[in-house]
């Protein structure tokens, strides 16, 4: 269960790595085709808004990263438990007021992480 959660974990953090990448670097270049409903002409004057988002998400997965080091194993839960919640909570918000779609893509994949994590790691620790 461990190694799976350790998994989870691992793909949600590369997950917020491409979406930093995407929002700090390929906004104005990748944008327009990735999201087509949004007018070409605002990408560029939303360029520093993106790359800040895109900043949030490197810090999503740094922590994520972050929680796969630690050897301790009630601090890797909570670490990793903080982290999780906080790309569930995005995800939750950005459902309700840009997609549902982003549930599917976030909050999904940190709660089943979530619930691997506290499976693997007991809950009595």
């Amino acid at each position: 269960m461990k190694l799976l959660a350790s998994i989870c974990i691992g793909l949600i953090a590369a997950l917020h790595l491409y979406i930093a990448w995407f929002e700090i670097f390929a906004w104005t270049t990748r944008g327009p085709a990735v999201f087509s409903a949004f007018p070409a002409d605002l990408f560029e004057p939303t360029t520093a808004m993106a790359a800040n988002q895109g900043l949030y998400n490197s810090f999503l997965a740094a922590g994520l990263i972050w929680s796969l080091f630690i050897k301790d194993p009630i601090w890797h839960r909570r670490v990793a438990t903080c982290f999780l919640l906080f790309v569930a909570i995005a995800g939750i918000f950005g459902a309700t007021t840009v997609s549902p779609r982003i549930a599917l893509v976030q909050t999904v994949p940190a709660v089943i992480a979530l619930v691997l994590v506290w499976l693997g790691t007991g809950h009595n620790k």
